[in-house]
């Protein structure tokens, strides 16, 4: 049997990120966007170090589909140097959608250029790809984008459920399609961006499934792959753990906000033979993140608790978030400008947040309304306002269907 074909897979760089950043003076560029910039040069210098004889990019190269030149410039700069030591495949993602269906993707000028060794995958498209170790087959699937996929469907007397049951069948039968095209004697690797249903955002939250096309893992497990690349969902993770083939969201290489703050980030290093694939995770040194939690309640020096609480922590080069618990009595009392010198070891102070704990509201029938979800603080209100109780259970399941949007609007 010949050597494995080594692949390394990542996504989701999103260069522009700019939140919690500085302009960086040697460069000119915002300091968070260098930090994706040196992930970026993190995946490169493994990918030379370890011999790669392919590079899968899962989709989502900027923050918008509208890059500013140097974001554009210093992302061909890297993808040339992966091109210089193996085949790249750049997936179209979301964000590298334009809004027009007209116009060109944010990296669709390595195909229109023909720059060697980088293959865009901008189509469902099996490409046979030259590498080192032999020929491998890669199926790009692009972000469904529902324009294109339901175009030819009308929408008259259907609901939105009917139309995300539409669209799920759609990339179900692209990927089936897809499937009848392979040759079962040469590896095969499906790449896709998209949400799976049961995928999780983060290490502590779960997708909410709702305008996004939710792909289903059986969809995607057949033994007519030996690994599926994923994007579009930021934590790494594998929807088919224990069988074959892996499923595998790469993740993110950089903390894009607090909501991934305990999130390992990373990409996976992929083995890849037929029937006989395993890969690992490498984690890369991507920014910390993280909140430093003080209860100063009834306190008379709030502030030198709040100092405390920072001692017990490391910052040094972090994005930091301090959220003090206090009262209306002591809130005056609270020193910002002692706290942001306690952090001056940080890379970044994002809030000194108050928490204020104020007496009973008995308006809403809750003594603590910031525990309360927003669905509940509706609910609350309405019952308040003594709003009938079936136009309640109306406005909440619209307001729910709103939220769901709103969280997955750019979910990757």
């Amino acid at each position: 049997m010949s050597d494995p074909i080594r692949l390394l897979h990542f996504a989701d760089i999103h260069i522009g990120m700019e939140n919690y950043g500085k302009t960086d003076p040697s460069t000119g560029i915002s300091s968070r966007v260098m930090d994706f910039l040196r992930r970026l040069n993190d995946v490169c210098e493994y990918a030379e170090e370890h011999e790669a004889d392919l590079v899968i990019f899962a989709g989502d190269a900027f923050k918008s589909s509208t890059p500013n030149p140097t974001y554009q410039r210093e992302f061909a700069r890297r993808i040339k140097r992966l091109a210089q030591t193996c085949p790249v495949v750049l997936l179209v993602g979301n964000h590298d959608i334009p809004a027009m269906t007209q116009k060109a993707s944010s990296i669709e000028i390595f195909h229109t250029l023909g720059v060697e060794n980088v293959i865009v995958g901008r189509s469902d498209k099996l490409h046979l790809i030259e590498t080192g170790r032999g020929p491998v087959q890669v199926a790009t699937v692009p972000y469904p984008v529902r324009q294109r996929l339901l175009a030819d469907v009308s929408s008259r007397g259907k609901t939105l459920g009917d139309l995300d049951f539409l669209l799920r069948q759609q990339v179900d039968t692209v990927i089936r399609s897809l499937e009848a095209e392979v040759n079962p004697d040469i590896p095969a690797v499906l790449t896709g961006h998209f949400t799976v249903q049961g995928a999780k955002l983060g290490s502590e939250r779960g997708v909410m499934l709702g305008r996004d096309v939710a792909v289903m893992t059986s969809t995607l497990a057949s033994p007519v792959w030996d690994y599926v690349a994923l994007g579009h969902i930021h934590f790494f993770q594998d929807m088919n753990k224990g069988h074959i083939p892996p499923v595998v969201y790469s993740g993110s290489l950089e903390r894009i906000d607090f909501g991934e703050e305990g999130d390992t980030k990373g990409f996976c290093w992929v083995n890849l033979a037929r029937g006989e694939t395993s890969y690992e995770f490498i984690e890369v040194a991507a920014r910390p993140f993280v909140t430093i939690r003080a209860d100063v309640r009834n306190r008379p020096d709030p502030t030198t608790d709040v100092l405390k609480a920072v001692k017990k922590v490391d910052v040094t080069g972090a994005v930091v978030r301090v959220i003090v618990t206090a009262t209306p009595e002591n809130d005056a009392l609270l020193r910002d400008r002692d706290i942001e010198a306690a952090l001056s070891d940080a890379a970044f102070v994002a809030a000194i947040q108050r928490d204020i704990d104020y007496p009973v509201r008995s308006r809403l029938g809750v003594e603590r309304p910031e525990g309360l979800t927003p669905l509940e603080l509706l609910d609350r209100f309405l019952v308040s306002r003594q709003t009938d109780p079936d136009r309640i259970e109306r406005l909440k399941e619209v307001a729910e269907v709103m939220m769901t949007d709103e969280d997955l609007n750019n979910p990757g």
